[in-house]
């Protein structure tokens, strides 16, 4: 089984949503993995608590079930369950980072390393002080980059030809 943790600040709006998209995409026929899917934050701001309305507003508008979601704080045993630990932006995997044990420095990423249509280096925005527009755009960055994660750990596990 691959496991797969998406981290953000406090595991609200980000975070969950990934967890949520990347759930529904695991599901797909495409996917011949079982794929196990968390999110957690790195502060303990919201633990908890269920991701904000708006980010489960959009995602529901979307067909995305975030229902049963809680925050959580990352914890250091989180490097020794999961194959993948991806930040959402670049101060969250700095601090994820310095967590890291040298020996688990292979999995941490940025989510958006994943993407097709955005690049490499660009960070999932923090839509939380913003309207239903920047959440919106959080979900799309989300699907398009968990679909390029999904082709990776397809093409890696040999269970489907690409």
């Amino acid at each position: 089984m691959v496991k797969v943790l998406f981290v953000c600040m406090g595991n609200i709006c980000r975070s969950p949503t990934a967890e949520a998209v990347f759930r529904h995409q695991a599901k797909a026929p495409i996917s011949k993995n079982k794929i196990l899917v968390d999110s957690a934050g790195t502060h303990d701001y919201h633990i908890g608590e269920p991701p904000d309305g708006r980010a489960q507003k959009i995602a529901r508008e979307h067909g995305y079930d975030m229902e049963g979601l809680r925050a959580r704080q990352f914890n250091t045993r989180d490097f020794d369950i999961f194959h993948y630990i991806l930040a959402m932006d670049k101060h969250n995997f700095s601090i994820l980072n310095d967590l890291c044990p040298p020996q688990y420095n292979y999995k941490l990423g940025m989510l958006m390393q994943y993407s097709k249509n955005y690049t490499e280096n660009e960070e999932v925005p923090d839509p939380y002080f913003g309207g239903d527009q920047g959440f919106e755009k959080v979900l799309k960055m989300i699907e398009d980059a968990g679909e390029g994660l999904l082709y990776k750990i397809n093409k890696e596990n040999k269970n489907i030809s690409i």
